[in-house]
């Protein structure tokens, strides 16, 4: 059945702003703000940290390139999911919703939300490492409260997304001008950009880093879970995804510059919470909380947006018959998937209390990501097997820039596996779990569409 004949039950209200505002929102989040310290750790050379912002944007692009296509010809309610559903079948849609269930959105839910517990107490000049439980707890009130936001409709989300982006980038952008303009009477030099590098590199710590680099990029593909509530989404949700994913590039390779700029890496390696550190030697302590409650702001804009997005999957499985049908009821006043909200916040909640950032963020991206290539693929599935499918967009490089994505993934998935193999099998047989559930459960179940 054509997507775009279906009823929509969940109603368009999205236009193009506040698609990209959701694009650049939901991805900019923890990342930028957390994730340079390890990437240091792992490729600790100034060159090769940018290469590795340079080239995971890259990397980004080539999939959003791709991913626009489908999502202007299929502007479905689950993304991802969906695209999976029309082009392997519902088997591998029903892992990919699995996994999001289980997974994916609880850890990415709990990555971005520990990075809010952090700095906020570091706003209020308490050292999270020595409050642990007490970051916690604040991390998971932060996910209770954006459920909270989302259940009362998804206009509501949004509109906290596009004001906080804006306020996003005004913070990176204060950093990055304030790191230049200032950095140099503060001790900052450019010999930080090339200095030696000052630990081991291989082939494999570089591959590990750029795990770091892709939960930073992550949130690119976020908007197609809400395709079926974007307005002219032919139109809309194609430039959304790329316009997004452009900013979103240009806006981490400059932070990141201001960052080296700033400190040495020696000096980032041990510094988790980067940008309070580089504000803290520009500034002084006043530095510290103006960042701090710039990324609080950033975090808990990123989280909401992910809770507006990644719960449409479960509401489109439950449509699908591929979940129980009371996990796609719609609230009766604000038109909203509450059920799919309170599942994702629940379980976000559950992990954010016990698991650390480092094994949230990277369970997340070896997870997620091989899904993203499926989807991506599934471009040249479609192209051949339903050419009858509008296109008002057509993929750039095509077929040459999703074949670049596709062979990046396997790259870094096969990386993981050799580097970090335990956390890897661990990541991929949970994963693979979904087939008996699905064999036994939901394998005889007609679709409704």
């Amino acid at each position: 059945m054509n997507i775009m004949t279906e009823p929509e039950r969940l109603p368009r209200t999205l236009g193009l702003w506040s698609s990209v505002a959701l694009v650049v929102g939901i991805t900019i989040g923890s990342g930028i703000f957390r994730s340079p310290a390890g990437i240091a750790r792992q490729a600790p050379n100034p060159m090769v940290m940018l290469g590795l912002w340079v080239g995971g944007g890259v990397i980004t692009l080539c999939g959003a390139l791709s991913l626009a296509e489908i999502a202007a010809a299929l502007p479905q309610t689950g993304g991802i999911y969906a695209y999976l559903r029309e082009a392997w079948g519902r088997r591998a849609a029903f892992l990919f919703g699995w996994s999001e269930l289980i997974l994916i959105r609880a850890s990415a839910l709990g990555g971005i939300a520990v990075v809010f517990g952090e700095y906020l107490l570091r706003s209020l000049g308490i050292d999270p490492s020595e409050h642990v439980l007490m970051a916690r707890a604040l991390s998971a009130s932060a996910i209770a409260f954006a459920a909270a936001a989302n259940i009362r409709g998804a206009n509501i989300g949004a509109l906290i997304v596009g004001i906080a982006t804006w306020a996003k980038f005004g913070a990176l952008s204060l950093l990055v001008l304030a790191a230049f303009a200032l950095g140099a009477a503060h001790g900052a030099s450019l010999e930080h950009l090339t200095a030696a590098s000052v630990g081991p590199l291989t082939l494999g710590s570089i591959g590990l880093a750029l795990v770091s680099v892709l939960w930073a990029y992550d949130g690119w593909a976020d908007l197609s879970f809400v395709a079926g509530e974007v307005k002219d989404a032919g139109r809309n949700l194609p430039r959304a995804i790329i316009l997004g994913t452009l900013a979103l590039i240009a806006i981490y390779v400059l932070t990141n510059l201001a960052y080296l700029y700033v400190l040495p890496i020696d000096t980032m390696r041990s510094s988790p919470l980067v940008a309070a550190d580089t504000m803290l030697a520009l500034f002084g302590h006043f530095g510290v909380v103006l960042v701090s409650v710039f990324v609080m702001i950033s975090s808990f804009s990123s989280l909401n947006g992910s809770m507006l997005a990644s719960p449409r999957v479960f509401f489109a499985m439950a449509e699908d018959r591929l979940l129980f049908q009371g996990i796609a009821s719609v609230h009766s006043r604000h038109r909203t998937p509450y059920v799919a909200i309170l599942v994702a916040a629940v379980l976000g909640m559950a992990l954010v209390m016990s698991r650390s950032f480092e094994r949230l963020t990277d369970t997340f991206v070896l997870a997620i990501w091989p899904f993203y290539a499926l989807g991506v693929a599934a471009i040249y599935r479609l192209r051949r097997e339903r050419p009858e499918l509008p296109r008002p967009y057509r993929a750039l490089g095509y077929p040459v820039v999703p074949a670049v994505f596709i062979a990046s993934v396997i790259a870094f998935v096969v990386n993981a596996l050799i580097n970090d193999t335990t956390n890897s099998i661990i990541t991929f047989a949970l994963i693979l779990a979904g087939l008996p559930v699905y064999q036994f459960f939901f394998s005889s179940h007609e679709s409704r569409r």
